[in-house]
């Protein structure tokens, strides 16, 4: 069994990203992107509750944190998800098509394949879109001497959910069955339409420039 993606180090990722290897690929960063945006904005987190300075607003950055690092969590799983989910898809590719068993065997198999490789995008995408709000509140609430970084969480929300983004409306182009391609196309508008996306990146950056006092 191979070693998990996320259990290798920052420059062995980076190699492996690029080689001639397939995986992991832009789907696996844009996930590992998120999930760092999800560690930073935890990390403001624990450096603002259990503060005496920052007490009032105690019991929403605990709730903050519990969510980021539920996401974040989810977000280091999903770039081992787009690994596999390649993975399924070479090896349906690989498949014997000599009679029309198994022809339609294989067909199958690149279907399934394809429909979670479109699926683990879209679970980025909608987990980074809630991560964007979590980073514009750790930005208005947490520790003021950290706020730079969930400015920073926010920006690699934003680029994890853009590129998730892309890979599910690459992958929808192959897929034949329209009502599945429509639940998924209806679940990425409503990511598009009610994440905010820039506009969160630029409230956050404000955030940070007003409380930092330039």
């Amino acid at each position: 069994m191979s070693a998990a993606v996320t259990d290798l180090s920052v420059r062995d990722f980076s190699e492996r990203l690029a080689s001639r290897e397939p995986t992991p690929g832009g789907g696996s960063a844009a996930a590992l992107a998120g999930a760092l945006g999800a560690g930073l904005v935890s990390m403001v987190c624990n450096f603002t509750v259990g503060r005496e300075k920052y007490a009032d607003v105690e019991e929403r950055m605990q709730a903050v944190l519990a969510r980021s690092e539920e996401l974040r969590r989810e977000l280091e799983q999903a770039v081992e998800d787009d690994v596999a989910a390649y993975g399924g898809y070479s090896e349906a590719q690989r498949m014997p098509r000599e009679s029309e068993d198994e022809q339609s065997a294989r067909e199958a198999a690149l279907d399934a394949a394809l429909r979670e490789s479109t699926v683990v995008p879209l679970g980025v995408a909608e987990r980074c879109a809630e991560l964007l709000s979590l980073a514009v509140q750790a930005a208005e609430l947490g520790n003021r001497f950290l706020i730079s970084d969930a400015a920073v969480g926010a920006e690699l929300a934003a680029a994890a959910l853009s590129s998730a983004e892309l890979n599910v409306r690459l992958n929808l182009g192959g897929i034949e069955d329209e009502e599945f391609a429509r639940g998924v196309r209806e679940r990425l508008d409503a990511v598009s339409e009610g994440a905010g996306g820039r506009e969160l990146v630029e409230r956050a950056a404000a955030i940070v420039r007003e409380r930092a006092g330039g």
